[in-house]
């Protein structure tokens, strides 16, 4: 493809360090939900995760922002989150050992390794996004959104199966482990990334000065604004992967395989679609395939609630990638697009707020709900709503509903 023959070198690397960051996440989310249940056998904890690791972000995904758009090199601070992680992994490793901690405070240890999880993924986003958009030039941003999001998806596919994997034939601390050893190999991929960065940001604002301009850019930009939104309330009340250690447990009696198994089936559906539209990337109705996606994901996350069967379940959440894979892939354009070069730090930040921290709130409010109204009634309210928010966004996002791309150029 153009972009390897053009940017071969340096976008490889930045793609090897983004991959191996979603490898050892996704195996120990998958490690972490299977210890955490295995421990409690409450929904609630399964939630309470989630919440864990949203607090800690919310705190400092902005202040990471400024950070990467005033100071120091965007690959030091992507080193040192993949570091943080590595040390996260390894400190629940030993506790998987019996090393540290015992079974009384055990679930106090994982709560505070995935708050720590929290903080080094402030810095991920922001500096992947901006290191993005040094190395490509604008009008390739389409395409290799795509293959950016295949990469990711291909993570979310081959993590959880290789936790589940490990965790069943294993056991957890070699999850715990094999996580920490790719996080390091991720260290050495952004360390070693060689690129001419822009120098950061001369005008050197306070820091509260600086985060109130990337919020207003936001909140005064109709399409960045509704796109954020859409997405945060669908990944919010989307969330019921976060429930699946129960489903394995209570509604499909199978083992971490069996796990792991759910867990990919939505990133093979996302991958699928990520290499598509790599080839054949969507430069009209943008914003209509936006709401199209969100819609069918919504559909397919109703049809999961309702479904007893391990396969069809697994068919139904691959759907749901399908579906993810489009809306991510529009989202990440416009942004790229819509954002100038000194913000890319700080509204990045935004979005991963706005984004990833809601999958983390989604797990909450699935453990929630699951505990309040039972965990089939919680996924059905989830794709409910998931659908109501579809409806709102079209309604009052027009500029977002009629986007096409060549506007943002």
């Amino acid at each position: 493809m153009e972009i390897f023959t053009r940017h071969h070198h340096a976008f490889l690397k930045l793609l090897s360090f983004r991959i191996l960051m979603i490898l050892a996440y996704q195996m120990m989310a998958v490690a972490v939900g299977w210890h955490i249940y295995e421990i409690t056998h409450d929904t609630l904890a399964l939630g309470l995760i989630g919440l864990a690791e949203a607090i800690p972000y919310f705190a400092c995904a902005l202040f990471a922002g400024h950070a990467v758009d005033h100071f120091y090199s965007r690959r030091f601070f992507g080193a040192l989150a993949a570091m943080t992680l590595a040390i996260n992994a390894l400190t629940l490793a030993a506790l998987a050992m019996g090393l540290i901690g015992n079974s009384q405070n055990a679930h106090l240890w994982i709560y505070g390794a995935i708050m720590l999880t929290g903080i080094e993924r402030a810095f991920i986003a922001p500096s992947y996004s901006t290191l993005f958009a040094i190395i490509l030039p604008r009008e390739e941003y389409a395409r290799a959104s795509g293959i950016s999001s295949s990469v990711f998806q291909a993570g979310l596919i081959i993590g959880p199966a290789i936790g589940g994997l490990l965790i069943g034939f294993a056991s957890k601390t070699a999850a715990y482990s094999l996580a920490a050893l790719l996080c390091l190999c991720a260290a050495i991929a952004m360390y070693t990334l060689k690129i001419k960065e822009p120098p950061p940001v001369i005008d050197n604002p306070p820091v509260l000065k600086s985060i109130a301009a990337g919020l207003r850019f936001v909140y005064s930009n109709q399409i960045v604004l509704s796109a954020l939104s859409l997405d945060m309330f669908a990944v919010l009340f989307g969330g019921a992967v976060a429930m699946l250690p129960a489903f394995i447990h209570e509604v499909y009696h199978t083992g971490p395989e069996g796990l792991g198994i759910l867990r990919a089936a939505p990133a093979v559906g996302a991958i699928i679609t990520g290499l598509w539209l790599t080839r054949h990337p969507v430069n009209f109705h943008a914003g209509r395939w936006l709401l199209g996606a969100v819609a069918g994901f919504g559909v397919s996350i109703i049809g999961f609630g309702i479904c007893t069967s391990f396969w069809m379940t697994a068919a139904l959440l691959l759907f749901s990638g399908v579906f993810d894979g489009i809306s991510v892939v529009m989202r990440t354009t416009i942004l790229q697009l819509a954002t100038p070069d000194a913000m890319r730090g700080r509204v990045s930040a935004i979005n991963g707020i706005f984004i990833g921290s809601s999958n983390e709130l989604g797990a909450f409010e699935s453990g929630l709900t699951a505990r309040l109204m039972g965990l089939v009634p919680s996924v059905l309210f989830g794709g409910v709503m998931t659908l109501g928010v579809v409806g709102v966004t079209a309604k009052l996002a027009p500029k977002l509903r009629d986007l096409e791309l060549h506007q943002l150029h």
